[in-house]
């Protein structure tokens, strides 16, 4: 492969998001159109259309790469196959990065979809001591934690993440964290 054309291709790829992330900001996704990137990204329509197919796909590429980012911040339970319930490295996140996470709500990402229901599943065993209503549980609390991290976000993150962290404990009594 031609190295100087892949780093060509990887900034190209770079600056089309950049853009887009920032035009998601104030539009609707119908709303942005190819020629809006090219103009502001400066590239022609061409290099967008050797890249994406379209501003759907665009935006689908877009949320899969943020949400490979978001993981990072849980490698050890990844390779652990462990719930650490330890939300506190995302609401620091959270707070740190509010357009990265305001941009993947915008784009109606849905954490549920990339859910490991396998490890939820194992412990929530261990928390409930029955599989009885096991699903309707875990997705109360997918759901539930969608919720509480849109309204912190979407007041602007007043509280700090340790105080969401207790907020979230409150609302989930009797989890041992």
């Amino acid at each position: 492969m031609n190295t100087p054309n892949n780093k060509r291709r990887k900034a190209s790829q770079d600056k089309i998001e950049k853009i887009f992330i920032k035009l998601i900001q104030k539009y609707e996704i119908n709303e942005i159109s190819v020629s809006d990137i090219c103009k502001l990204a400066e590239i022609n329509r061409s290099t967008f259309y050797a890249n994406y197919l379209d501003i759907y796909d665009l935006a689908d590429k877009v949320k899969e790469k943020m949400f490979h980012e978001f993981l990072e911040l849980y490698q050890e339970e990844k390779i652990s196959k462990k719930h650490s319930y330890n939300y506190l490295p995302m609401f620091t996140d959270i707070k740190n990065n509010q357009i990265f996470y305001k941009t993947l709500f915008k784009l109606d990402f849905d954490f549920a979809q990339y859910y490991d229901k396998r490890l939820e599943y194992e412990e929530s065993i261990k928390f409930l001591g029955t599989t009885q209503n096991l699903d309707y549980h875990i997705e109360f609390f997918k759901a539930g934690m969608t919720a509480i991290i849109k309204k912190w976000l979407y007041s602007g993150c007043k509280e700090s993440p340790e105080e969401m962290v207790e907020i979230l404990n409150l609302e989930y009594k009797g989890k041992k964290s």
